[in-house]
């Protein structure tokens, strides 16, 4: 910033004094500045991008013909669900024990294999330090709606379940990571060095992601236990918005302990038949039962449903949504 810096030329009025039939002068002092001439700012050139590859063209054009797609038919909705997706008490706590309780994918060799498998209650218990980062190809407009995005979610996600979720890239343990195709070249050492002793099948199952697989969160635990302490989610940077932002709910969501989906939850994200495009209140509520202190980190699904089944029914009073 240039500071214009305005001065006065200060003259001193003397007046002649006659002393003694003698006139006396008096000269003015010197009132010169020094004025040091200030070199303007050196200007910082625009960030340039590079360009996205062919490869990475084509996938943004299909993700745009699929969220047209999905549009067209009324799906990925953004209501939370309404009169028209009723759900009970009892409907509430079999889905959470379906996506909270089970693990929705099987280590098969190196590679990650659907399968659901029953599990146990996982969540986090420290405080989640959330950072955002981007590929060098994603646009700075797309990096503006994508924070603002994340940000304003997981605030949500903190009131929801009483967490302490915060943005920073101090120290983060929950790392959002928005690339393109072309950025998740050589993004294995980056992975090695966020999760030490990461499996190959979780770094394989992020850099071979498949066309079909729009996101993914991988949430890691240490020592065999069911806390979580890491978690890695990766966001397709070719999607249009809606899919984006879609992205960024489920998947910051699953990484906080609701792993797995179910074709019978409904209205939810987690449900494949891509109905609900942002989290709703049906899904609000299974976040509410995971870290209800009622609920012990660890416990099996034989222990965890009957006490899954009194919250719910508190949560709904009894009642249908």
């Amino acid at each position: 910033m240039t500071i214009l810096a305005r001065f006065k030329r200060v003259v001193w009025l003397l007046s002649l004094t006659t002393l003694f039939a003698c006139s006396q002068y008096i000269n003015p002092p010197d009132t010169t500045a020094t004025i040091t001439p200030v070199n303007p700012p050196i200007p910082i050139p625009p960030v340039v991008r590079p360009p996205p590859s062919d490869d990475s063209i084509a996938l943004a054009k299909y993700y745009q013909r699929l969220q047209n797609d999905l549009l067209v038919q009324g799906l990925l909705r953004r209501d939370g669900g309404g009169p028209d997706t009723p759900f009970t008490d009892t409907m509430l706590a079999r889905n959470f024990v379906r996506i909270a309780l089970f693990d929705e994918y099987v280590t098969d060799g190196d590679v990650l294999r659907p399968q659901a498998t029953l599990s146990r209650l996982r969540r986090w218990d420290q405080p989640v330090r959330m950072a955002l980062t981007f590929g060098d190809t994603i646009p700075d407009a797309q990096r503006l709606k994508d924070r603002a995005t994340v940000a304003t979610f997981s605030k949500r996600l903190s009131r929801v379940t009483g967490l302490p979720i915060t943005m920073t890239q101090s120290a983060p343990n929950f790392h959002v990571f928005v690339m393109n195709e072309d950025d998740r070249t050589g993004f294995e050492q980056q992975l090695y060095n966020i999760v030490p002793g990461i499996s190959q099948s979780s770094v394989h199952a992020i850099m071979t992601l498949p066309r079909e697989q729009l996101c993914m969160v991988i949430a890691f635990s240490e020592n065999s236990s069911a806390r979580y302490s890491k978690a890695v989610a990766l966001i397709r940077g070719e999607h249009p918005d809606l899919l984006r932002t879609s992205c960024f709910h489920e998947e910051l969501a699953q990484g906080l302990g609701l792993a797995n989906d179910s074709p019978q939850a409904r209205p939810s994200i987690f449900n494949d038949d891509e109905e609900f495009g942002l989290l709703t209140t049906h899904d609000e509520l299974l976040l509410k039962i995971l870290y209800d202190p009622r609920l012990a980190i660890g416990m099996s699904p034989a222990e965890a449903a009957p006490i899954a089944r009194v919250i719910a029914t508190e949560l709904l009073a009894s009642g249908p949504s």
